[in-house]
């Protein structure tokens, strides 16, 4: 079934397919479905179209959705704008709410980078290059 153009799975029970909905949560879906005067354990494809329409009606008075979205976006931007040490984390895609770093934020960082081990190879180059170097100064 599609609701504001979001398609929600038939065989789940309302209070949990209306979580599909950016912006509604298990917090908020209760509120949502008291304002529509709908029962939390009906299925979603039991919803006749009176109680689609009342859904519809009750979510108007939620933020969602492309709203939502805009208005999060809009705040990061404006930490970044600012320079304030949420934005400037921001702009160096590390983790913004205090969290750990030196060993985990792998998601936030990306793939793990070797720094400042080198190969065996790489050594022996360098050793090459160093024991003439000094070669040529001694002669």
């Amino acid at each position: 079934m599609r609701i504001l153009g979001i398609e929600l799975p038939d065989h789940e029970r309302a209070e949990i397919g209306l979580t599909r909905i950016y912006g509604i949560g298990r917090k908020n879906v209760f509120q949502l479905l008291a304002l529509a005067k709908i029962d939390a354990d009906k299925r979603i494809k039991d919803l006749t179209k009176e109680e689609v329409a009342r859904l519809t009606k009750a979510l108007e008075k939620f933020k969602i959705e492309g709203d939502l979205r805009k208005e999060v976006n809009d705040n990061i931007e404006r930490l970044k704008a600012i320079r304030c040490c949420r934005g400037i984390r921001h702009i160096l895609n590390l983790p913004v709410h205090g969290q750990r770093t030196r060993t985990n934020a792998r998601t936030k960082r990306g793939k793990r980078k070797t720094v400042g081990a080198l190969t065996k190879e790489m050594w022996a180059k360098l050793e090459a290059q160093q024991r003439a170097a000094m070669a040529k100064k001694q002669s």
